[in-house]
């Protein structure tokens, strides 16, 4: 049968290929929604609010997004901070430091530990012990109350900037620590190998002497002696080192230092 012609091949408009809804379906398949999957390097900045007092909770958000935040998530408890951090890892945590049922510092202590994300405690200026319980628990840094933009922006920005620069040291650590494991395992495996080298040629020694010694003095021929020691050693399951050294000490002359086991 004649291949087809180029000029009689179907003529298929590009756009009708596949429809949108076709390949929303397939960057889908693997249970992740398309437009989720990646976050634009140039996208806004997400924040989750923890704030248990709504009216300073509204105008933190209302400051946030005005300069280009995103606010994914807001809490009015500690217990409510930990969730929506969890569920969606925002680029840094803004948390009251006084809330009910889990307060802030709590919260934070359990998002650091976790390492989502960086937290921000916000404080009265009356609250400077607790700050410093906040910080021990992993807080990046502070903000006094009232909020302003002159304060606020930036102390998030050097909150975010010291989280990646603590994950990239933590990632070098593993890095390093892997490479020392990989390193102490090559090193390792060498030393065996080595072993195993050196026994061999210990072997191979004892056994060449010892087939000297039975062609000397039980007059095999240098196939028949090796063959010897080698069905005697498969036959009795005897190592052929454990054998040559019988063979020497039977047969030759008293040398320790060569017939020793080490």
């Amino acid at each position: 049968m004649a291949a087809r012609k180029k000029s009689e091949e179907p003529s298929i408009d590009v756009d009708e290929v596949l429809t949108d809804e076709e390949l929303k379906a397939v960057a889908e398949e693997d249970g992740e929604p398309a437009e989720c999957k990646t976050k634009p390097e140039n996208g806004p900045r997400t924040v989750v609010v923890a704030e248990d007092e709504a009216v300073n909770r509204m105008d933190l958000v209302a400051m946030l997004e005005d300069n280009g935040y995103e606010v994914v998530g807001q809490a009015a408890n500690g217990e409510e901070a930990v969730e929506l951090t969890r569920k969606f890892r925002p680029d840094v945590v803004c948390m009251d430091v006084k809330m009910p049922r889990m307060d802030g510092i709590a919260a934070a202590g359990i998002i650091c530990d976790e390492n989502i994300a960086p937290v921000v405690m916000l404080t009265a200026f009356s609250q400077t012990d607790l700050v410093k319980k906040a910080t021990g628990a992993g807080a990046m840094a502070y903000v006094t109350k009232p909020y302003e933009e002159s304060k606020l922006l930036p102390t998030l920005e050097v909150a975010m900037g010291r989280f990646a620069e603590i994950n990239d040291l933590l990632d070098n650590v593993e890095r390093s620590e892997r490479k020392l494991q990989e390193t102490t395992d090559q090193l390792k495996e060498t030393e065996e190998k080595l072993k195993k080298a050196e026994d061999t040629l210990e072997e191979r020694k004892l056994v060449d002497r010892a087939k000297g010694l039975l062609m000397d003095k039980a007059d095999f021929s240098e196939q028949g002696a090796f063959r010897w020691i080698q069905k005697t050693s498969m036959d009795q399951r005897i190592p052929k080192k454990r054998l040559a050294q019988t063979i020497i000490a039977k047969y030759g002359d008293p040398k320790p230092s060569e017939t020793d086991e080490r």
